[in-house]
């Protein structure tokens, strides 16, 4: 995988829905797993799955936001939290 020159400054922004785009390469194994998933549940998609994780992961490692907390709870219950 390609190292990034992300500053993480940048994700500090004014707008609610701001979508910052990513290219990873995900191993096969992975792949194929998501692939499955995706097809046995109709309403994930792999953007859905990959929010869902990096929020998870994230509060798992003790970071706590609220807007995060929201995230990861919309993602994994279907919901959509708007001010």
């Amino acid at each position: 995988m390609e190292e990034s020159n992300y500053d993480v400054n940048q994700i500090v922004s004014s707008k609610e829905d701001d979508v910052i785009s990513f290219k990873c390469e995900l191993q096969v194994n992975l792949q194929k797993a998501l692939k499955e998933f995706v097809e046995q549940h109709p309403n994930w998609d792999q953007y859905r799955i990959i929010q869902a994780a990096i929020a998870g992961f994230l509060m798992q490692k003790g970071f706590q936001n609220r807007d995060l907390t929201r995230l990861y709870i919309g993602n994994m219950f279907s919901m959509n939290f708007k001010d």
